[in-house]
């Protein structure tokens, strides 16, 4: 016997939202169940990707210090990963 929350999760239920899929706390003393913020997460993903690789290169071009730039390359790297996962969700048609 399986539960509705067994079963694989379709486009419509991920279009309709997870409530309480974000939110541990949510229906608590009559609070409504929060959702995702994946398109400002997306924005932040795509600023932060931009910004890093610009200051790495200018740190590289102007300081001439390679340390420093190699942190902001990586942090670009889990940046693009964090954007190609958000990505993957909001085409998998979950809301926000």
């Amino acid at each position: 016997m399986t539960s509705e929350d067994d079963r694989p999760r379709t486009r419509a239920d991920y279009e309709r939202g997870l409530p309480d899929y974000h939110d541990p706390t949510a229906g608590w003393a009559g609070a409504a169940p929060t959702y995702s913020a994946l398109t400002l997460r997306l924005w932040l993903a795509g600023v932060g990707i931009v910004l890093s690789i610009a200051v790495g290169v200018l740190w590289i071009v102007i300081a001439d210090m390679i340390w420093p730039a190699v942190l902001l390359f990586a942090l670009a790297a889990v940046l693009i990963v964090d954007l190609v996962w958000v990505a993957h969700r909001k085409r998998r048609g979950e809301p926000g």
